[in-house]
């Protein structure tokens, strides 16, 4: 540019010395004059193209020239057209189909830390039962959900109940956009199987839990969940789903954005069926019926198996937008908010009753505020999840108190966490809602997650009684006191060591 500016004077300088030195010598002629006011021409056209180049360069470096280039290029972008003639762009579908994977994939990671929790919540003997049965839960649901489950959540829905369709969903095409949905849909079921393993840990047959697991994520889970979700598979594969289960057509519609009782509510109340049936673990009530205190081997691995399930809660409240867009953002803020609160509220809710800060409260509080935010994370905002997530960490911590009461045994605290703040966290859509608050909302919110909290508690009791019945449920007293490794899978988790453990 600035070799183009120096030949451009030159020629100018020259030009305007043509146009004197000429006359001085007499040399004035027609072609003389031709010449000169070519050269005149040549050098104005140089000298505006000079000045429009310094207007461009000035222009790129304007920072409103360049926010007006993005929203040209921004307004291209989305006029692309996509290959199935939709509205949205094939670029943004892309963005929504990775980013929901990569959310499905957090989900997946929040398996590893139910298992870690529910490792060091339980003692050393029966550490790689309770690894088992993690993995069988992600095993055994994901074929289940693929046979069975998937068709009855999300299929074409019988009068609002079911779903009901061609169960042969392996037959899609590679590229078929339902395949995104259903990996995420299937770690979700996962999830709700996994939360009674934790609660009936210690004591439960391996075979009658995986009697237990395939049939929730193959027909419990997806059943109740068609109520609320029925809907939510519609618009990914031709011909396949989009009709509402009962409660999404209940009045002004049922609201549970990510699971607070479809996954919570359901698990939880499982959990809560199988701790009835399959009785306590050997001497956890005095015979005056007080309950005594069995701590986990490891609570640094407690901690451990909380994070990561926080950090895969963002991948469970933000993927369920499903969609790479900015509503994602306020989602996570809503959940960190939410869980943090609830670990702060419950540490000293306890510590102000028992005189401590103890730990156990306070990453169960954390879960707590997850579970009673993960209905409204898309609804609510971060003051009002500040104040969800801190009341779920009161009744994750009262809950306890209340099992013991109840001489219920719930090794891990699943059934306050998961049932109660899943409960909790459906109703506070109705109170928080950003829209206002909503007798008539609330009213459905009440209706629709006690209609679901009852309804898979009242079926999970029936499968537990017939599974204690016909397969076995409980372990003898013997073989708790031998540990779960060596009767269930003849191993040893802590070969090299020597435990001393009541």
């Amino acid at each position: 540019m600035k070799l183009f500016h120096s030949c451009a004077s030159a020629l100018l300088a020259l030009t305007l010395l043509a146009g004197t030195v000429a006359p001085a010598f007499g040399q004035e002629s027609d072609v003389d004059l031709e010449r000169l006011e070519l050269l005149i021409k040549q050098a104005n056209k140089m000298k505006a193209k000079i000045e429009e180049e310094k207007r461009a360069e000035a222009q790129l470096n304007d920072p409103a020239f360049q926010k007006k280039k993005m929203r040209e290029f921004d307004a291209k972008l989305q006029s692309l057209e996509s290959p199935l003639g939709e509205d949205k762009p094939q670029i943004q579908k892309n963005i929504d189909y990775v980013w929901t994977v990569t959310a499905g994939i957090l989900v997946m990671l929040m398996q590893l830390g139910f298992c870690m929790l529910e490792i060091g919540l339980s003692r050393s003997r029966n550490a790689i039962n309770v690894a088992m049965k993690n993995v069988l839960d992600f095993s055994a649901a994901t074929i289940s959900f693929l046979l069975f489950g998937f068709t009855f959540m999300f299929g074409t829905s019988q009068t609002g109940w079911i779903g009901a369709q061609d169960f042969a969903i392996w037959r899609f095409d590679g590229d078929s956009q339902i395949w995104t949905f259903f990996f995420f849909q299937v770690v979700f079921a996962a999830t709700a199987c996994t939360i009674a393993s934790g609660a009936m840990a210690e004591r439960t047959k391996f075979v009658g839990y995986l009697c237990y697991t395939v049939i929730l994520s193959g027909l419990i889970y997806p059943v109740f969940g068609h109520w609320a979700w029925g809907s939510f598979g519609g618009g990914f594969e031709p011909d396949f789903g989009g009709s509402p289960g009962w409660l999404e057509s209940f009045g002004a519609g049922f609201h549970d954005f990510a699971g607070s009782s479809v996954v919570h509510g359901i698990g939880g109340a499982s959990a809560l069926a199988g701790i009835i049936v399959v009785g306590s673990r050997t001497g956890k009530f005095d015979k005056d019926g007080h309950a005594r205190y069995l701590p986990g081997h490891n609570l640094p691995l407690v901690a451990f198996g909380t994070i990561i399930l926080w950090v895969g809660w963002f991948g469970f409240n933000a993927g369920s937008l499903v969609e790479g867009s900015a509503g994602i953002g306020r989602i996570c803020v809503n959940t960190a908010v939410a869980g943090a609160a609830g670990c702060i509220v419950a540490m000293f809710f306890f510590w102000a009753i028992r005189g401590v800060p103890n730990v156990l409260v306070a990453l169960n509080g954390i879960l707590g505020g997850l579970v009673g935010i993960t209905a409204g994370a898309d609804v609510v905002t971060p003051v009002s999840a500040v104040l969800i997530g801190g009341i779920g960490g009161v009744l994750a911590t009262a809950g306890a108190f209340l099992l013991d009461r109840l001489k219920l045994d719930d090794v891990v605290g699943a059934v306050p966490v998961h049932l109660f703040c899943g409960i909790w966290g459906t109703v506070a859509v109705g109170i928080f809602h950003e829209d206002g608050f909503s007798l008539d909302r609330l009213g459905i919110q009440t209706f629709g997650t006690f209609a679901i909290a009852i309804g898979s508690f009242g079926v999970a009791l029936v499968l537990f009684k017939v599974i204690d019945t016909f397969i076995g449920l409980r372990v003898s007293d013997e073989e708790q006191e031998d540990g779960l490794d060596f009767t269930e899978h003849s191993v040893n988790s802590y070969p090299d060591f020597e435990t001393a453990e009541n």
